[in-house]
Formats: structure tokens, C-alpha cells, sequence
């Protein structure tokens, strides 16, 4: 079998980028058999290293690109480069963006790469996520069940 993969970045302590991570719980308890379940600071170079040999990669993230907060977007990654508010607004040098384009560079992306993006509005350190995303964890799970099902 093909490995499928499902990676939730974020940092607890920083608000609204808690969202992959919350992501990532849900689905492990819900994911179908097989299916390995991680959960990543975002760092670019280690985003890299766990998708590598993957089939199907799934990572959720928080994005700040000034859509409502709790909207919730999907990319086909492995098609298309993400876009640039991935690249700006992320807390790493190098983050999910630059790992996405250096992967594909180097012929390192998993056969099919998704990326959900959970609008954020607070990414305070200290502060639990806002009303907005708490609703959107649901959703997003929801999503990355479904790909999963039709994986």
C-alpha cells in the first residue's frame, strides 16, 4: 500500500497557528487504517524530510491572507506553487512555501500534495485559538477525512 500521510503544522502557544495541530488530533482518532498521522513545528527542512516516500501528504496549516477568519482553503501543491502569503507570513526562515518549491526542485514532492489552509486572525503568543478557527477544526477534519476516503 501507497503511504498517506496527514501533517498538521503549528505552535500551540501562538493562537490561531495552533489550527494544523488541532487539525492533526482530530484525524488521528477518525483516520482509516494506515494512515500516519504527524504533527510538525513547520519548519521547511523537517516538512521535507517527513512528507519524503509519501504517496499522498496531507498538511494543514494557519495563513494570515486577509480572507475571514475561519475560511478554509485547498491546494493541490504538487500542481501548482502555493501562494505567496504562505511565503510571508510564515514564522520559519523556511517554511511549508519554500519547502513546497525546494521539493519540487529537487524532485522531492510526494506523488499528490494537499495543503489545507485555515484562515487565522490572532497568532498572539499565549493566546488559544479564536472562535472562528475553533469552528473551522471541524471542517478542516472533515476535509482531510474526505481526501483520505477518496485517496
Amino acid at each position: 500500500m501507497s503511504r498517506r500521510l496527514v501533517v498538521g503544522v503549528g505552535n500551540d502557544l501562538r493562537g490561531d497557528d495552533a489550527a494544523g495541530l488541532e487539525v492533526a488530533r482530530r484525524v488521528r482518532l477518525a483516520a482509516p487504517a494506515g494512515v500516519e498521522v504527524v504533527e510538525a513545528s513547520g519548519d521547511g527542512a523537517a516538512l521535507m524530510d517527513v512528507w519524503r516516500g509519501a504517496a499522498l501528504a496531507i498538511v494543514v496549516d494557519a495563513c494570515l491572507s486577509g480572507a475571514e477568519p475561519g475560511t478554509v482553503r485547498r491546494f493541490e501543491a504538487a500542481e501548482a506553487p502555493l501562494p505567496a502569503v504562505f511565503a510571508s507570513r510564515s514564522t520559519h526562515a523556511f517554511g511549508l512555501a519554500e519547502a513546497v518549491e525546494m521539493a519540487r526542485a529537487l524532485g522531492r514532492l510526494p506523488d499528490r500534495l494537499v495543503v489545507f489552509a485555515i484562515e487565522g486572525s490572532s497568532f498572539e503568543a499565549g493566546a488559544g485559538l479564536t472562535p472562528a478557527v475553533a469552528r473551522a477544526i471541524a471542517e478542516a477534519s472533515a476535509a482531510v477525512l474526505g481526501e483520505l476516503g477518496a485517496a
